[in-house]
């Protein structure tokens, strides 16, 4: 069952309509005027909060209605996704300090490792902070106390934490021999760089990102599923993936979030998988088929015929009772059988729609609307 992208399933109900009524008004250009319908008394009549439409269904020979049911979901639910880097594998290199960069070894897509010098940073405030650490280790001066020894240890460890505050590196810090404006700032992860806003002879201020590192060793495949579905996926539960870049090689991994949101114009979840990727292959903004082992489940389903779309929802007509309807805004998704649409929101098994003169129908609603206002 293809799911995703889920614009996909309004699309194609769209377009499955507007081909069904262009076709159906093609022909009604053939009638003559003498074939044109008689006007139909209409009311609308409020109950419990709903506009309930009533007219003469004889007056519309072609009404019919349906019945929305319900059928079995298969056991592997399938949907689509996109691969992003997995965030907790993800570092930046921010400026401390105000300065300006002096050289940078690396470029976006460079593979770095953990360590490894990136970029040289000139800064006086380098220069202060190194000056005040090697003043904290000098001696103390001869006959001064333990009192005195403790209290130059104190101020040698703030100097150090000054340093380490500023990004230098625990080995950077033990190599000091003299104050010296000019850094090297290091990658604290090894990966990719995914992002590069830093050039020589640029000016920094504190806070500014110079580089992005991400590793791709293990990815995020963020992808939908519908809300109805929600009750069959777990964290935790297992999940393959497929790509069109390498068709023929699975990629295992498990569901590691869902979302605490439901989007209310689509009824979906987004659901984050955990994907090994040892071999780099996955890349971000790939696309995805995603499967799920899981266990069936039921769908409701209806016919394209009694789908009513205006401006940017769909709507249905419900039988409430003799010649009476109630139109209901309803959430649909694409289906496998052709002519029909699955019902996210909005209809229930068992309610009887009108699948035929809809489009009649929907132009007595909104009749009874103009002569009620």
């Amino acid at each position: 069952m293809k799911r995703r992208p889920h614009n996909s399933a309004a699309l194609i109900a769209a377009v499955a309509i507007a081909a069904m009524y262009a076709l159906a008004g093609c022909r009604g250009d053939t009638t003559s005027s003498v074939d044109a319908p008689e006007p139909t008394a209409v009311h609308l009549v409020r109950q419990q909060g709903a506009e309930l439409l009533q007219f003469n269904t004889a007056d519309i020979p072609g009404l019919t209605t349906d019945q929305v049911r319900e059928v079995e979901l298969p056991a592997v639910l399938e949907t689509s996704g996109q691969i992003t880097f997995d965030d907790r594998n993800v570092s930046t290199i921010v400026s401390r300090v105000q300065g300006r960069i002096e050289q940078t070894r690396v470029s976006v897509w460079d593979n770095v490792q953990r360590g490894e010098k990136i970029l040289a940073l000139y800064s006086p405030d380098f220069m202060t902070a190194e000056s005040g650490y090697l003043q904290s280790k000098i001696t103390t001066a001869p006959g001064a106390g333990a009192g005195s020894s403790d209290f130059s240890r104190v101020l040698s460890l703030a100097a150090k934490r000054k340093l380490e505050l500023l990004g230098m590196s625990d080995a950077d810090i033990a190599a000091i021999k003299a104050p010296d404006p000019t850094v090297w700032m290091r990658a604290p992860i090894s990966g990719i760089v995914v992002d590069n806003k830093a050039q020589r002879g640029m000016a920094v201020n504190p806070g500014d990102v110079l580089f992005s590192l991400g590793t791709l060793k293990d990815v995020w495949i963020t992808a939908d599923i519908y809300e109805d579905e929600l009750a069959r996926v777990q964290v935790g539960q297992e999940m393959s993936a497929v790509t069109t870049a390498f068709p023929d090689e699975t990629f295992k991994g498990v569901i590691a979030r869902i979302s605490p949101n439901v989007d209310p114009n689509t009824h979906t979840v987004q659901i984050r998988c955990e994907v090994q990727n040892p071999d780099g292959k996955l890349k971000p903004q790939m696309l995805a088929k995603v499967s799920i082992a899981t266990q069936p489940g039921r769908a409701l389903i209806v016919p394209l015929g009694a789908l009513v779309f205006e401006t940017d929802a769909y709507y249905a007509f419900v039988e409430v009772g003799a010649g009476t309807y109630e139109r209901r805004q309803i959430a649909i998704a694409s289906w496998s059988t052709a002519g029909y649409a699955r019902v996210v929101s909005g209809l229930k098994a068992g309610d009887r729609v009108v699948s035929g003169e809809t489009l009649r129908v929907n132009a007595l609603w909104h009749q009874a609307q103009s002569e009620s206002s």
